[in-house]
């Protein structure tokens, strides 16, 4: 599945749901299910700065591919990293950095968060780009 069809699945995934409750409910579910970083991999370097809450990305390369964990203190935090995972884990640098990042607002869940959920949001962003272009040798 390519990035654009994940978003697109999130996004018609939120469509059927009635109003923005139902909505942060499914975000809060995914979050639920999430699992769990190594503790090895919960260090300083990993801290997505600009989080409102405390969450850890750990990030690896592999055969041409980023590989990505996450975990957040929070149960929003979780769900939106296990919804990011979903878009961004296991890609080519080439992908991540040909993928607009204004296609998550077509998802749906921007409106969900308040202004500093969003910056978090950014910050994670921030650092997969940062990642996919350190990977390629930009």
């Amino acid at each position: 599945m390519t990035m654009d069809e994940q978003v697109q699945l999130y996004k018609e995934d939120l469509a059927l749901l009635p109003d923005k409750d139902a909505k942060m409910e499914y975000i809060l579910d995914f979050g639920k299910e999430a699992g769990t970083l190594e503790p090895q991999y919960k260090t300083d370097e990993n801290i997505i700065k600009g989080c409102s809450s405390l969450a850890w990305l750990h990030k690896a390369y592999d055969k041409g591919k980023i590989l990505l964990e996450a975990e957040g203190d929070s149960i929003i935090a979780k769900g939106m990293l296990v919804m990011l995972l979903g878009i961004f884990h296991d890609r080519t640098p080439d992908e991540i950095l040909a993928f607009d990042p204004n296609k998550l607002k077509e998802m749906g869940v921007m409106e969900l968060l308040s202004p500093v959920r969003q910056q978090g949001l950014e910050a994670f962003l921030n650092v997969i780009y940062g990642y996919a272009k350190a990977c390629k040798g930009e």
